[in-house]
């Protein structure tokens, strides 16, 4: 298991296929938690489940560029409560563009505890950091008021609507690579890497 950062409550580490499969299935398997992924993003069983946690560290192995999508566990019950990432955003066609996007997606039993927002904080602060990413941006489908309260919450400002990614409609966000960044909201997490 490598654990990449660390919060006050939540460790984001790399995915453990054969120890994760269950629990991610039934995060994904959730039409609550998928409502805004589309029905693609459900995996048809646990063995599917564990296929795509394997194709999706391959990926990350493949990239080998620092980005991908970690589990975020409790610290306190060691329970996967969801997912972070940080990859580069698809164009219409689904090939990467050069903007990075970070992204969340919760179990719903660990909705509305702030976790979105300390997983997004610190993985914000990996991508400028230790990336030296310039620009890191969010998408949300226009009726996502959960996520689009999360982008609020930390510092990303609205650009309006977009069709650039994804191939559909959705509210861009953007937070730059300031001082501001590095100095206020990154020294109030932990973001410690580990090995």
């Amino acid at each position: 298991m490598t654990i990449l950062l660390e919060t006050e409550r939540l460790i984001i580490r790399s995915w453990i296929p054969e120890r994760d499969a269950e629990q991610a299935f039934v995060m994904y398997s959730d039409p609550e938690v998928t409502h805004f992924l589309g029905k693609a993003s459900r995996p048809a069983s646990i063995e599917s489940q564990r296929q795509r946690l394997i194709e999706g560290i391959e990926r990350m192995h493949q990239r080998n560029n620092g980005t991908g999508s970690w589990a975020i566990v409790e610290k306190e019950t060691t329970t996967i409560v969801g997912t972070i990432l940080l990859l580069q955003l698809p164009d219409k066609d689904g090939l990467p563009t050069q903007d990075y996007e970070v992204g969340w997606h919760l179990r719903r039993a660990s909705w509305g505890k702030g976790y979105a927002t300390e997983a997004g904080r610190v993985m914000l602060n990996y991508g400028f950091s230790v990336l030296n990413l310039p620009v890191i941006y969010a998408v949300v489908k226009p009726e996502n008021h959960a996520s689009i309260r999360v982008t609020q919450r930390l510092g990303m400002k609205a650009m309006g609507r977009t069709n650039k990614y994804y191939g559909i409609e959705l509210l861009l966000f953007q937070l730059d690579a300031s001082e501001e960044w590095r100095g206020s909201r990154g020294a109030g997490e932990q973001g410690k890497q580990g090995k």
